[in-house]
């Protein structure tokens, strides 16, 4: 490991406390990295913060420690349920690793007790645990925060025990907001003092980011930290010591060529990042199958419960596969990730360094590959652009072996795989089609026919994408997909009894008059007043069907022609009674001057 220093703790021109330092060296950081000297003395000097960094670069500690160093020189101490400090994180596994950092630092000032609260657990116990225990300094997700003001009923009065806050931070600031916690936040802002410290930290700035600033900091000091090396005109956002490489193939060759990389790098550890929750559980049952020998683990956003374990067991491993969305993208920190491969380009370019930062972290080396399909290969300079994060070509690898086969006959073995395999290409499509770059990944190039192969699928699945299109290239196998059983019995059992259930209701209601649920009356009246309309407006255009209003300002007119017509009145008076007396002009096809003649 290279080491990113700025000099030693003691070098900071506000001593920190000896226990402090001892955890530190306990953690094995006996230097800091740059964005750590450039925030702690900023911070414990009573400035608000807002800084930037690219991601891997030890932001957790740039406000770990100012955390506690401001609640040890308080003047008043806490008491057990007072609120000093407030850390807001997107993700339930962020949060479980800032709170496991922070707990290093507590064993050593037990004075402070801190408190986790995040989604996927009882809220009833975080109130119990939160009256028993306290909780000095919260770590928590911004739902589960927001919940916690709403439990005054069951005894936790929070926004009394955070009066006496001190400080707030908001770690991945531009993730909170594009996961649309912007609502909680304000509301949780609502609650705070406004004489506290705040510190905002994220590796990207974005202008949502740049409005929170501006309405929950006051007087902020901006940090940005730049790459050694890097020309200040040129801010690479990735780390400089992480390798990164992309690789062009067709969609029906890119699953092989997953399968055969993670062949040949068994003793290494690996984050795969696919689009969707559903490509996730689809490609982790194929990788099982296929990829023997390694330990390989799904994540993903629709877990509810078993993610923190799924986490925790695979920060042990010292080798292994996590397949995941991008739930794993943002400031975890997972120890000596090898290779993170995006398997689908993330929905937007910022997510695409904060994947890429999973690995090669304060210091450590580390690699990234992405797949692209050929009609993608220019986002290459749209990232070297837009994110200045370079990539540099990996060649296809040979001798890679045909598994689509063999994918194909496990979902034709288990209807469990084979529907999981129709959810993910549905759940890809649509995901595409809303790709933040539609310039380079455009729906309407897709070529289904070879995306569907690369699913290995039996047959197309009915979606309005697809609706009115052919796929020669694209053979269905020859089998009813209705008669493929599920490996699981008991889900088998329960799918013949429903199949049967709906055969009984089918042949029940045959020679039934199929009934049409009438629409509401104030609807159907609408639909008849605006039809009405259409009708007198389309009579009107065409001069026909003249209504019996209408015919008696007619025979006004009328009238007015013979009286002109005898000499009674002036051109001039007819025009007038037109005006006065009517609002139609004659048709002279209809009426010409010859046809009123008296009798």
């Amino acid at each position: 490991m290279e080491h990113v220093t700025e000099g030693s703790w003691e070098s900071l021109p506000v001593s920190l406390h000896p226990r402090v330092l001892g955890a530190l060296r306990e953690l094995g950081f006996p230097y800091m990295t740059p964005v750590q000297s450039a925030t702690i003395p900023l911070f414990m000097r009573n400035k608000d913060v807002a800084a930037e960094a690219v991601t891997g670069s030890g932001k957790t500690l740039a406000f770990v420690i100012p955390i506690l160093e401001i609640l040890l020189r308080r003047e008043e101490k806490l008491k057990k349920s007072q609120v000093g400090a407030i850390i807001i994180t997107p993700t339930r596994e962020l949060a479980i690793q800032i709170d496991e950092v922070l707990s290093h630092f507590t064993k050593h000032f037990p004075q402070f007790s801190q408190i986790l609260w995040i989604g996927g657990r009882n809220p009833g116990e975080d109130v119990e645990r939160f009256k028993q225990q306290g909780g000095n300094i919260i770590v928590a997700t911004p739902g589960r925060l927001e919940d916690m003001f709403r439990r005054k009923a069951e005894g936790l009065d929070l926004a009394g025990c955070v009066r006496s806050l001190d400080v707030l931070v908001l770690d991945e600031a531009d993730r909170l907001l594009d996961m649309g916690f912007e609502a909680s936040i304000n509301t949780i802002l609502e609650f705070l003092p406004k004489q506290r410290r705040t510190g905002l930290f994220s590796a990207t700035q974005t202008q949502e980011v740049e409005n929170l600033v501006r309405a929950g900091l006051r007087n902020p000091v901006r940090v940005s930290v730049k790459e050694k090396g890097v020309a200040a005109s040129s801010i690479q956002k990735t780390p400089s010591r992480l390798e990164n490489y992309y690789m062009v193939c067709k969609a029906d060759e890119k699953f092989n060529q997953l399968v055969h990389f993670l062949r040949n790098h068994k003793q290494e550890k690996h984050l795969v990042f696919f689009s969707t929750c559903a490509c996730v559980e689809y490609y982790g049952k194929a990788l099982e199958a296929l990829v023997k020998g390694v330990e390989i683990m799904c994540i993903h956003g629709k877990m509810k419960y078993k993610r923190n374990k799924i986490f925790m067991e695979f920060r042990k491993l010292q080798s292994g596969i996590l397949v995941c969305t991008d739930v794993m993208a943002r400031g975890i920190d997972i120890p000596e990730v090898n290779w993170v491969l995006q398997y689908d380009p993330p929905s937007n370019a910022s997510a695409f360094v904060h994947r890429c930062g999973r690995t090669a972290r304060i210091g450590h080396g580390g690699s990234a590959l992405v797949f692209l399909l050929p009609m993608e290969e220019s986002y290459i300079n749209f990232l070297a652009i837009n994110q200045k994060c370079p990539l540099q070509e990996m060649k296809l690898q040979r001798n890679t072996a045909d598994l689509l086969p063999k994918l194909k006959s496990m979902a034709l073995a288990d209807r469990a795989v084979f529907e999981k395999g129709m959810k993910a290409f549905v759940s890809y499509v649509q995901a595409y089609a809303k790709h933040e770059c539609n310039l380079i990944f455009r729906l309407k190039d897709l070529d289904f026919a070879s995306l569907a192969q690369g699913f290995a699928l039996l047959r197309m699945p009915k979606m309005p994408e697809l609706r009115g299109k052919q796929f020669p290239d694209f053979v269905p196998v020859d089998v009813n997909t209705d008669t493929i059983p599920f490996k699981d019995k008991t889900r088998e059992k329960q799918r013949q009894k429903l199949l049967e259930q709906q055969r009984r209701e089918k042949t029940e209601n045959e020679g039934r008059r199929k009934f049409i649920k009438n629409k509401a009356w104030s609807k159907q009246k609408a639909k008849k007043e605006k039809k009405k309309k259409m009708n007198e407006k389309r009579k009107r255009e065409e001069g026909s069907d003249i209504e019996d209003e209408d015919m008696e300002e007619l025979l006004n007119d009328t009238r007015l022609l013979k009286k002109l017509k005898k000499g009674k009145i002036t051109e001039e008076e007819f025009e007038k009674g037109l005006l006065t007396t009517g609002k139609r002009t004659i048709k002279t096809v209809d009426l010409g001057i010859s046809d009123l003649e008296d009798d």
